[in-house]
């Protein structure tokens, strides 16, 4: 249990066809897959969010940053998700931070397959969000402080 935890929390991975979204308890222990979202437009995309915050009684967001390659070259995605989490953040009233996403497709893909026996392309992005969700939830437990809020 996280002293002074805000509530419930949502987790966005953000992708090119599918957004994966994962929650956690109010007392921020568990981490869940909650529901993926085919994208469609931004501003679709963003009301779908916005509903799910106001029904789920959402305290603040994370949203998965994927890795910047060292020499790469032109935009990346973790370029791209950086302006979206901005343009996104114009639109809520909560609170929205980003989180090293790491392997965390790989890892959920893992999962999948131990305790389902086969990974479900479009289940996936569900379990990713919420492998980055627990890692998020576990850096706290640890003692690591909360990043700072995007700003708009």
């Amino acid at each position: 249990m996280l002293d002074n935890f805000p509530g419930r929390l949502l987790c966005i991975d953000h992708g090119t066809k599918f957004i994966g979204l994962a929650t956690c308890d109010r007392i921020g222990l568990i981490a869940t897959p909650y529901k993926v979202i085919k994208r469609k437009t931004r501003q679709v995309d963003f009301e779908q969010i916005k509903a799910i915050i106001q029904k789920e009684d959402i305290a603040a967001v994370i949203v998965g940053l994927p890795p910047r390659p060292h020499d790469f070259v032109g935009t990346s995605q973790s370029d791209i998700v950086r302006k979206w989490t901005k343009r996104l953040v114009k639109q809520l009233n909560v609170p929205v931070y980003h989180w090293d996403e790491g392997l965390s497709s790989y890892d959920a893909e893992v999962t999948m397959r131990e305790t389902l026996g086969k990974s479900q392309p479009k289940r996936i992005d569900a379990h990713a969000a919420a492998v980055i969700l627990q890692s998020f939830l576990d850096a706290l437990r640890e003692g690591q402080p909360w990043p700072k809020p995007i700003e708009p």
